[in-house]
């Protein structure tokens, strides 16, 4: 998953809003987006599904001070640090935002609802028990930082040599992945984030933009089976580069209180 991760926004507009930068009604209009409605199910507390507003202030009575956010995949539980059964889920929807401050957990569950040509979006947040201890394999904003541009070259050398980035479309999503290392960074995160950090999600997304595309691409010049499986082979470190890199770069707010900087 390399587009935006509703944990993401979850997490980016929680964190603000846990340190009263925002009001919760701007905080859940951005967590919401172009969804129809978000509820939180199994909150301490509460019998039923409620609103976002109403979960974001029960989370906070029960001690959270932050959000992280978890990007798993088959054999790489980033983000995550048990117990199984809320490592599972998350690894079934692909995400999942921690608490920080809490042992609960938060994945999302996606609805379709509404007749052909008026379908919507609602999506329910399971809150689960979590296991308090390190996340798996979150690196740092400059190791992610790092890792990203190192993962970007090598990934386009190898594309370029099965012919796969020579057109036009795969070229110039490569060519933007490495602008964004110097481009101004757009916002991508919620108010108060350091600046490094959007830069780090901004990477993350064009180099998501880059593999998206080649993917699409069809096979392009890789018409043997091994050729195809060495593109396949030069994309997979790549991609699980840039879902470490938007991990670090969501948590860098709860990372930073932590280190007391903010």
């Amino acid at each position: 998953m390399l587009s935006e991760p509703r944990s993401g926004r979850l997490a980016a507009w929680g964190n603000v809003l846990l340190a009263g930068l925002v009001s919760p009604d701007d905080a859940v209009l951005a967590i919401v987006g172009e969804d129809a409605v978000h509820r939180v199910e199994g909150l301490p507390g509460e019998s039923g599904p409620v609103g976002l507003t109403l979960a974001l202030g029960r989370l906070r009575a029960l001690g959270v001070t932050g959000l992280r956010v978890a990007l798993p995949a088959p054999g790489h539980p980033l983000g995550l640090s048990g117990p199984p059964e809320f490592n599972a889920r998350a690894l079934e929807a692909e995400e999942a935002a921690v608490c920080h401050g809490a042992a609960l957990g938060l994945v999302p569950e996606v609805y379709e609802a509404g007749p052909d040509g008026d379908v919507h979006v609602e999506v329910i947040w399971h809150c689960l028990p979590v296991r308090q201890a390190p996340p798996a394999d979150v690196p740092s904003l400059g190791e992610a930082e790092r890792e990203l541009a190192e993962a970007l070259r090598e990934a386009t050398e190898v594309l370029s040599r099965l012919d796969v980035a020579g057109s036009g479309p795969v070229a110039a999503a490569a060519i933007d992945a490495y602008r964004a290392r110097a481009e101004p960074g757009r916002e991508v995160l919620a108010p108060g984030y350091p600046p490094r950090a959007v830069r780090v999600l901004e990477l993350a997304q064009r180099v998501g933009l880059l593999i998206s595309v080649a993917y699409e691409n069809g096979h392009g010049g890789a018409v043997s089976a091994s050729e195809m499986a060495a593109r396949a082979e030069a994309l997979r470190p790549v991609e699980r580069t840039a879902r470490r890199a938007q991990v670090a770069a969501y948590n860098a707010f709860v990372e930073e209180r932590e280190r007391g900087v903010r």
